[in-house]
């Protein structure tokens, strides 16, 4: 729809949400860059009451995607900022398509830009202190949070793993068999005390404002597992995306590619100073983060070479073939990926 109806639409839904007929836009829905899978826009209200009246975000899923996404999504964040976390609260969740096309959330705007626009000399030590800030919360209330909502396989680390093998065989990804039977063949023993992991923890979710953390955004990707694989994840993403891809100036991403390999070091070293990590499960959630880019990845150029569509950036960048090849580094399997179709 187009961004007049979308913005007609939440309005009028807001109006019967909130019980405010009057409810109009200070400021109307703007698209913002940044979602990989989704649209989202920034808004702000006019005559709304109380923490609606502050500016707030629209996060919009496809219709790709499973609508109870959308309150998952919302029990993770509350259940992560009500313990203090800077997660933002999300005011409102839907999964009704009818309204805007897509499930979607609206949640609070946090303040701050990019930690990489905003403190890009000292990336490691950011990451490290608010990881293991989160690492050190309470799982408990966000697995409740979800139970509520119903799918906790979904924020589970076994769960994943079935769901990753569920997507290579529905869609015949046959050139990740081998590598998906790997993984599921040398699962690690479950941690004593599972914690909450982000999932995506990389330095374009970290806001920050006048040297301080402002907010952790992005949490569709949340389970509850070992500590060691969102660390692995943070490795896979930060090590592995084509810097080339992001929309920093030229010439910090050139200072960025250079540091690379020594941001890495400093991030694996500050954590373990926080806390210990078993470097054969490191290994293997490394392998098993690099499997659930390489399933979406070789999901998406199916798609588009179905449909004829031009590719995600992303996804036509060479970060598969990366992921790939380290994946074949650590476990001695080599993933295989469609190929990018003109």
């Amino acid at each position: 729809m187009s961004p007049a109806d979308l913005a007609q639409r939440l309005l009028h839904h807001l109006r019967g949400e909130l019980g405010e007929p009057g409810l109009a836009y200070a400021a109307a829905p703007a698209p913002i860059s940044g979602g990989h899978d989704t649209r989202i826009f920034g808004f702000t209200l006019a005559g709304a009451p109380g923490d609606w009246a502050r500016p707030l975000i629209l996060r919009l899923l496809g219709p790709q995607h499973d609508p109870a996404r959308a309150l998952r999504e919302r029990a993770i964040q509350s259940a992560v900022s009500g313990l203090g976390y800077p997660a933002p609260r999300v005011f409102a969740a839907s999964a009704d398509l009818g309204v805007l096309g897509g499930a979607f959330l609206v949640m609070e705007r946090l303040p701050g830009r990019p930690m990489i626009e905003e403190r890009w000399f000292d990336l490691a030590s950011v990451l490290v202190q608010a990881q293991l800030r989160l690492h050190a919360l309470d799982a408990a209330p966000l697995l409740e949070a979800v139970d509520r909502v119903g799918g906790r396989d979904a924020v589970t680390f076994d769960g994943l793993l079935a769901q990753l093998r569920d997507r290579v065989d529905r869609h015949a990804l046959d050139g990740l068999r081998g590598a998906m039977d790997w993984l599921l063949a040398r699962r690690p023993a479950a941690p004593e005390r599972p914690v909450i992991c982000h999932g995506d923890f990389h330095p374009q979710n970290i806001l920050m404002s006048g040297g301080a953390v402002t907010g952790v955004v992005d949490w569709p990707n949340a389970v509850v597992a070992d500590a060691a694989y969102d660390v692995a994840s943070t490795r896979v993403i930060v090590g592995l995306v084509p810097v080339g891809l992001s929309t920093m100036p030229a010439a910090l991403r050139g200072v960025i590619r250079l540091a690379r390999p020594l941001l890495l070091a400093r991030h694996l070293r500050g954590y373990r100073r926080g806390r210990p990590l078993d470097p054969r499960a490191l290994r293997y959630y490394e392998a098993a983060a690099g499997m659930r880019q390489l399933v979406r990845v070789a999901e998406r150029r199916l798609s588009a070479a179905a449909r004829a569509a031009p590719l995600d950036p992303l996804d036509a960048s060479s970060f598969g073939e990366r992921v790939a090849a380290r994946f074949a580094g650590l476990a001695g399997v080599t993933p295989r990926l469609p190929p990018v179709t003109p």
